[in-house]
């Protein structure tokens, strides 16, 4: 099973191979020109995540076993924010993802190099990851 916590020590571990946040901000890129493509199909309104200046579309699958998340964007650094999304959470259960909070966050330093906007929309596709997660559960599932 995927563990959320794990894989936010891998992207710490990563991150703190970059001595400077020009490069930081590289390998964000280089994250995001690897994210799988959505179908044109897929990037319709009902899946446009508001809240973000940039456009993004995330489409949460699955059940409470296992949400598997898949997400665009038309911006080069928002697309890094989205893989690394994907890298911490893609592949939990709801109950993982609603436990998990995303220190990594804070750790490597996003929440200070962020524009505000970016910031905001970084949170906004957490709020909605964890609102999908919250919703699978059933109340003897609850948040520990």
């Amino acid at each position: 099973m995927h563990d959320p916590q794990a894989a936010q020590q891998d992207i710490i571990s990563d991150f703190s191979l970059f001595d400077n946040w020009l490069d930081k901000y590289q390998y964000l890129i280089d994250l995001g020109k690897q994210l799988q493509p959505l179908e044109e199909a897929e990037k319709t309104d009902d899946h446009l995540l508001h809240g973000c200046q940039s456009r993004v579309w995330l489409l949460i699958e699955g059940d409470a076993d296992e949400l598997v998340i898949r997400a665009n964007s038309d911006a080069a650094i928002v697309s890094g924010l989205i893989a690394l999304l994907i890298r911490v959470y893609s592949g939990a259960s709801a109950r993982q993802i609603s436990n998990s909070h995303a220190e990594f966050i804070s750790t490597i330093g996003l929440q200070q190099h962020l524009s505000p906007t970016r910031a905001n929309g970084l949170h906004a596709m957490l709020g909605a990851i964890h609102k999908k997660a919250q919703g699978l559960l059933t109340p003897n599932q609850a948040p520990l």
